[in-house]
This record gives C-alpha cells, sequence and structure tokens, in this order.
C-alpha cells in the first residue's frame, strides 16, 4: 500500500525567517490554460527548481518541455508521492479546472487514505472548499505560494495597460461594476459584472466570466442605444474572502475578444489582484479593438495576499 509521509521542508528558525525559495523545489499543479508555463519559466529564472504535474485532461501539452508528471483528477496518493520524491518543499496550483464530479474521479489508494478529507473539501461554496484544499496541502507539511508570488509580472498595477482609457461615463460604469461585484463576492457568488451607462446588465455566476460576456453579445443593441459605439465596462476583481493563493481571476486575450465582440468599450481590474494571462497579447487586442484596458484601486485597506 502507498504511504502517505508527511513533508519535512526546511524550517524556519527564528522570527520573520522564511523559506529559501532558490533551494526549496517547487511543485506546479498544472490545470489549462498558459499560466503554469509562465509560473514555471518565472520559478526556474529565478534560480528554483520545477516539477510540473499536469492534470490530465487540462494541462497544456507544451507543459512536457519541463520536468513533468500527469495526474488523474483523484490520484491523490501519486500526486502527493511524485512530490515527495522529487523533494518539492512548495506547491503552486494554477490554471482553470472545473469542480470535479466526485462520482467521475480515480481515486487511488492515497485518495482513500485521505477520503474523509477530500470529502469535505466539496462541502460548501468555492471559497470555503479552496481554503480547505490549501489546508490540506499544508498539513502535508507544503508551503503553499500564489503564482503571484513566483510571477509578480502577471499581476497588472493601477492605470491603463494600453493606449486607451475610460472616459467619464465609463468610469461611472466602473464605480458601479466594483460595488457591485463587492457584493456578490460578500455571497460568494461571482467575480465579474457587466455594467454600461448606469445599468447592470450581467453578473458572473458558475459559469464563468466567458459565459457571461457571451450572454452579452446582442450589447451593441440594448436598450434605445442603437448606434455603433462601444459602451460598457467588464468590472472583475477577486471576492473579499476569496483564496487567492489558488483562485485569484484571470483574464488573458480570449476575455478582450469576447468584450470587445459584446461591443464592450473595455475591461477593469483590480490592480494588484487579478492576473493577465499573455499580458502583451490581451493589450494588443485590446488596443487594437479599440477597449480600455486598465487596473483599479480595491478596497479600502487593500486585501490579504
Amino acid at each position: 500500500m502507498i504511504q502517505i509521509e508527511k513533508f519535512a521542508p526546511k524550517q524556519a528558525t527564528g522570527a520573520g525567517e522564511c523559506l529559501d525559495h532558490h533551494t526549496s523545489k517547487l511543485a506546479i499543479v498544472a490545470g489549462s490554460g498558459s499560466l503554469p508555463g509562465v509560473v514555471a519559466e518565472a520559478a526556474l529564472a529565478a534560480g528554483q527548481a520545477v516539477h510540473i504535474l499536469g492534470l490530465d485532461g487540462y494541462a497544456d501539452a507544451a507543459l512536457t518541455r519541463f520536468a513533468f508528471t500527469s495526474v488523474r483528477m483523484g490520484e491523490i496518493g501519486k500526486l502527493l508521492r511524485v512530490i515527495r520524491q522529487e523533494g518539492c518543499g512548495e506547491l503552486v496550483i494554477i490554471g482553470s479546472v472545473k469542480r470535479p464530479d466526485m462520482g467521475k474521479l480515480h481515486f487511488d489508494a492515497g485518495a482513500l487514505i485521505n477520503l474523509p478529507l477530500l470529502l469535505r473539501l466539496m462541502i460548501g461554496g468555492d471559497d470555503s472548499m479552496l481554503t480547505r484544499v490549501v489546508q490540506f496541502f499544508e498539513r502535508k507539511g507544503l508551503v503553499v505560494r500564489g503564482a503571484h508570488e513566483v510571477a509578480p509580472e502577471l499581476v497588472a498595477g493601477a492605470g491603463a495597460l494600453g493606449r486607451h482609457r475610460p472616459g467619464r461615463r465609463d468610469q461611472a460604469d466602473i464605480a458601479l461594476g466594483m460595488a457591485v461585484t463587492q457584493q456578490l463576492g460578500d455571497l460568494d457568488v461571482g467575480q465579474a459584472a457587466v455594467v454600461a451607462r448606469g445599468h447592470v446588465l450581467a453578473v458572473e455566476a458558475a459559469e464563468g466570466t466567458d459565459q457571461m460576456l457571451t450572454r452579452c453579445g446582442g450589447l451593441r443593441q440594448w436598450g434605445r442605444h442603437r448606434s455603433r459605439r462601444r459602451m460598457g465596462a467588464l468590472v472583475k476583481r477577486p471576492k473579499p474572502r476569496q483564496e487567492l493563493r489558488i483562485d485569484m481571476p484571470a483574464i488573458g486575450p480570449h476575455t478582450v475578444r469576447l468584450a470587445a465582440e459584446a461591443g464592450l468599450a473595455g475591461i477593469a481590474i483590480e490592480a494588484g489582484h487579478v492576473l493577465i494571462a499573455d499580458r502583451g497579447e490581451a493589450v494588443r487586442l485590446a488596443d487594437e479593438a479599440g477597449l480600455f484596458l486598465v487596473g483599479m484601486p480595491g478596497a479600502a485597506g487593500g486585501r490579504p495576499a
């Protein structure tokens, strides 16, 4: 039977002392998208060795250019065993993954040993579930890090990222969108909303930002506005209690394309708390389409990283 042992990463010896990230190998559990590769490159550039555990059916085949192991959803024993054998003391979980159907998971012996804990992970909303995921790996002795800690360049600061800037009406829409998403987040509902001329046209639910934008495809013909002029903003920010280490919101080139197709004037994200995949391409597409892409200050007093 597989023995699930507790990891023994380097321990801090004094107040304020932390793990040496250049000597502790980084495990990256990779879902879909380009972000896992960006995080791996950033870690390697900083002198930190990495090993990617690609989730079968999600991870990009291009990730095999790194040290790589494929893991099926539910193979917790294999995942922990590889992390231990590779000598990894730190963990990043990054990339898109749908909430798993427990009946379709491929449980191995290691998962069965941890089954009571795993079942508790699935209870409650996304925020509570993801907090328990972090706690599960921390109990195994791993230091769970956010993608933004390894690759801070993924996170945008405040201000315009491209050539275009929001106008007065756009700024009013953004302000309303920030307030709406704050309320959504308090209820653990979603991270994004679309607002146009003071009207909330869509809020993100379980379907995600892309599907919400697709629902807004007829925005050009909304209400009394029949002109071809772009209007409205996609606003995206984390929920107040969101576990940013493994669930920081993200946008990318596809988000920009969908916003353009919906007839929006631009995209506003909370500065310092939203990842941008392939930023150069996202900014290029926004500039080309005439959309603003802007980072906005977040909640007063900040939020936990």
